[in-house]
């Protein structure tokens, strides 16, 4: 069947991706602990695309499961359908027994007056038979003697008169029988072949019924079959939204661990910078900035510091304005809303590109109102402060990259 074919391809898919999952599982902490940003940096990348890949499995888990879901639907409508077929032949077949059983009725009462009918012909038949032998065997009271005990012309032909009377009556007599017998014959006939109509019905109708009880059976099969191949894409579903979650939190740890890596190696090479002074300002201005939100407080410089939540030493690389929850936040300069989603870490959050460069980041809000690819002004609401994702308080997380490179916001706007 080719339902069970796409699931075994679903399958396949989907246990590779998992595989592929567990032996980047079984590595990755050894990996991270060993391995340099760059390469943390490429296992960050494959990592995100094994989670592309299992998310178009779980896409394509999603479609099928639909589409089973409509078939299950049409199936239990041709069922209903069927089962409403196999009563209304169930209702006919009833009345053709009860047609056929009121006709069997009939034909047996036709059956008995006929009967009675020939019985009282047989014997009018016999009596007048017998009474126009015994007329003639006796003598003193055949036709012949009738006819020669006439005492003259006249009385000869009333005696001729009353004879052909008596056999014009007996005539008559037979043929009123003869006819009743033949009309009830009739009737029978007609109904015994109006019976057999009914009794071909009744096969026409069993042969209807047998082949719906056939198409009920294939569709309660075929419905059980649907209803297992459910449980199955759900339980696959589930499977890949775990794998799907879990890889999304491998990824957030291996940017924290790219994050700490970076740092290292800076360290390695340079001496921290200040967290009050400004970055060298090599980059281009980029034209005028807007505050991106009304603060009561920098909570946080850009620069090195221990992380409020994770208490290590590591990089901050934007400036935290402390501001009370659902203060509108807005686009510091004009641009292209690049993405709008949310992670763990940094909440909801949007990255607005500038076109020239420069790109800005606002994380933490307790919602957004813009989407990618929305064109934005400067001082545009694009969401509010909220305390979404890895954070202590409601505070706008406000950064600014240059060609790729965070840069200090400090450089750009006088906080």
């Amino acid at each position: 069947m080719n339902k069970r074919k796409l699931f075994v391809s679903l399958m396949a898919g989907f246990l590779a991706v998992v595989l592929t999952l567990g032996l980047v599982a079984g590595v990755l902490p050894y990996f991270v602990s060993a391995a340099s940003s760059s390469e943390i940096k490429t296992q960050l990348d494959q990592l995100k695309d094994d989670k592309k890949k299992i998310e178009s499995e779980i896409k394509a888990l999603e479609g099928q499961l639909s589409s089973n879901l409509d078939n299950m639907e049409a199936i239990v409508n041709q069922k209903n359908t069927i089962d409403q077929q196999i009563f209304m032949l169930y209702e006919q077949m009833a009345n053709i027994n009860e047609q056929i059983a009121a006709y069997g009725n009939l034909i047996a009462d036709k059956q008995e007056e006929l009967e009675k009918a020939e019985a009282r012909l047989a014997e009018l038949n016999a009596k007048n038979k017998e009474r126009i032998r015994a007329m003639e065997e006796d003598g003193g009271l055949s036709y012949w003697s009738v006819l020669f005990k006439a005492s003259s012309f006249a009385d000869l032909l009333d005696r001729l008169n009353m004879v052909q009377d008596i056999a014009a009556a007996d005539r008559r007599r037979i043929k009123e029988l003869s006819d009743a017998a033949e009309a009830v014959a009739n009737t029978k006939a007609s109904l015994q072949s109006e019976k057999a109509a009914l009794e071909e019905n009744k096969k026409e109708l069993a042969a209807s019924q047998e082949i719906m009880e056939i198409k009920r059976v294939e569709a309660d099969n075929l419905l059980a079959e649907l209803l297992k191949s459910e449980e199955e894409y759900q339980e696959l579903l589930d499977k890949a939204e775990a794998e799907a979650g879990k890889l999304a939190d491998d990824i957030d740890d291996l940017e924290d661990a790219y994050d700490a890596a970076k740092r290292e190696e800076w360290l390695a090479t340079s001496v921290p910078p200040s967290t009050s002074g400004s970055s060298s300002g090599s980059a281009p201005t980029g034209g005028k900035w807007v505050m991106p939100v009304k603060y009561q407080r920098v909570s946080s410089v850009y620069g090195w510091r221990v992380h409020p939540v994770h208490k290590d030493w590591r990089f901050h690389y934007g400036i935290d304005l402390a501001a009370s929850k659902g203060t509108p936040i807005v686009a510091t300069r004009s641009g292209v809303v690049e993405f709008a989603k949310y992670s763990s870490s940094a909440g909801y959050y949007v990255k607005i590109d500038h076109q020239d460069g420069f790109d800005s980041v606002y994380m933490h809000m307790t919602h957004y109102i813009v989407k990618k690819g929305d064109k934005v002004s400067a001082g545009q609401v694009i969401g509010y402060v909220g305390s979404t994702g890895t954070s202590t308080g409601n505070h706008l997380h406000f950064a600014i990259m240059y060609n790729g490179s965070y840069v200090n916001p400090a450089d750009y706007l006088n906080f």
